[in-house]
């Protein structure tokens, strides 16, 4: 791996944590919000079914990321309905609870926003693309002091398209006029942040937090492996 004239960051689950202790917020939103005798956990268990199937479809995950508030309210509802129980008021109260539990509990990994600040001292240029809403995303960058470290962010619900739209990679490359071969891709989503990227021709890093190793068959690989932002800077390629 080549010195990069530019670095790309993907923002959540990369340099924030952002869904680390989403279980227990769900746990504590149905605690806080119970309907007649019905146990908290049963709710629970029935919004995490509910949540594996709302997310797991492209097109509903693309939609429901820009609303998150509605998407998560309506993921409440089919997991009541699921129970046999009709309660909107119930639903939107542990749906707001646990987007607020969410949003309190964000917060960075350990070293990254530290190695951000490394990269931006570099001879590189360093933009920031992340999904999701405008106003959920901007909250953030705003909150943990991101937007001066790069020279360019790129929000989903601000361009109107994110990743995995290949258009997002070429919008950011003529925005900073490098080459891929150029650029290198940081972020912890296989799909969105090596196989889109690569086929591109940008060197890939992937961010293994949990240690999981590559699904088997899993191609193309990325070009290099690492398990928190931090890693990047032991690993980056100065004599």
């Amino acid at each position: 791996m080549t010195f990069p004239r530019a670095v790309f960051l993907d923002l959540d689950d990369t340099i924030l944590d952002d869904s680390g202790d989403s279980h227990l917020c769900w746990v504590e939103a149905c605690a806080a919000h119970r309907h007649g005798e019905l146990e908290p956990s049963r709710v629970n268990d029935a919004i995490q079914r509910v949540r594996a199937w709302y997310w797991s479809h492209p097109d509903r995950h693309r939609e429901g990321r820009l609303r998150l508030d509605e998407a998560r309210r309506e993921v409440v509802e089919r997991a009541l309905a699921e129970l046999g129980v009709c309660a909107p008021d119930v639903a939107a109260g542990i749906a707001s609870t646990y987007s607020e539990l969410r949003r309190q509990k964000i917060r960075p990994f350990d070293g990254a926003v530290e190695t951000v600040r490394w990269l931006r001292s570099l001879p590189l240029r360093l933009a920031l693309i992340t999904n999701g809403s405008a106003l959920d995303q901007r909250e953030k960058i705003e909150r943990f002091q991101l937007a001066d470290l790069f020279d360019l962010v790129l929000i989903e619900g601000e361009l109107g398209f994110g990743k995995p739209n290949p258009r997002v990679y070429r919008h950011a490359l003529d925005s900073l006029g490098v080459e891929p071969a150029d650029t290198w891709m940081v972020g912890d989503n296989l799909e969105w942040e090596v196989a889109v990227p690569k086929q591109l021709g940008l060197t890939c890093v992937w961010v293994d937090r949990h240690a999981r190793g590559l699904p088997p068959g899993f191609d193309p690989v990325p070009d290099r492996i690492i398990h928190r932002l931090s890693e990047l800077r032991a690993s980056f390629p100065i004599g």
